[in-house]
């Protein structure tokens, strides 16, 4: 996979691509393909990079939608992408028992994507409001773009992984960045073998902050 990204520095335009391909710096290439140094009035800087990420990992099947509901529901996504001003196409990336994947391929997916996912996130919660009225039936739609949420998972894991050893080792506690349910979920589910190390999420409203503590500090202090 190749995309562009553009920023006024170099390391601006990097961080770009970090967030919209959830991914960490260290698991891509980066090509400088134009620079442009600011002028002496007006004229601002510019750094435009090509990104390439290997796409082993990437699904390689996609599929049409299969019967009334399907249809349904990839012509919504696709109709709402319009309307945005960011069209893309929309196909099943998986079918599971009540839930549904769909996959939206489009010039502006880093857009789509948007900071640390949440467009992609409202955009699944808008599918999953039709789906219910679409449908007698409770199925989950899961929305993905670039393969994000599978690297999003996985960089997830990693880190709580390497929070809950640093919390280990210093006994003492981190609040990790705001995260959606199903991303803090993650969290928990990576230190559950973690003995001497336990999380609880703090805050109020969707987008809440995971704690990694060690159990020997008193949760009170926390």
């Amino acid at each position: 996979m190749v995309k562009e990204f553009e920023g006024k520095t170099e390391k601006e335009a990097i961080d770009r691509a970090v967030e919209a391909l959830g991914l960490n710096r260290d698991e891509f290439d980066v090509e400088i393909v134009e620079t442009q140094k600011s002028g002496f009035l007006f004229k601002k800087g510019k750094v435009v990079i090509r990104v390439h990420v290997e796409d082993e990992d990437l699904p390689s099947e996609t599929k049409l939608p299969e019967n009334d509901f399907e249809h349904a529901i990839v012509d919504f996504v696709e109709n709402l992408l319009a309307k945005m001003g960011y069209p893309g196409d929309v196909t099943i990336s998986f079918r599971e028992d009540k839930k549904i994947g769909l996959k939206i391929s489009s010039d502006h997916s880093g857009i789509l994507i948007g900071r640390k996912g949440k467009n992609l996130d409202a955009i699944q919660l808008l599918a999953n409001v039709v789906a219910g009225k679409l449908s007698d039936e409770e199925i989950r739609v899961v929305i993905d773009a670039e393969n994000y949420r599978t690297r999003r998972e996985q960089n997830l894991v990693r880190m709580a992984r390497k929070v809950g050893e640093q919390v280990r080792r210093t006994k003492g506690s981190r609040l990790l960045e705001p995260m959606n349910p199903f991303e803090r979920r993650l969290v928990h589910t990576a230190l559950n073998d973690f003995e001497d190390v336990d999380t609880k999420s703090e805050g109020e409203g969707l987008y809440k902050q995971v704690r990694v503590y060690y159990r020997g500090v008193d949760r009170g202090n926390n």
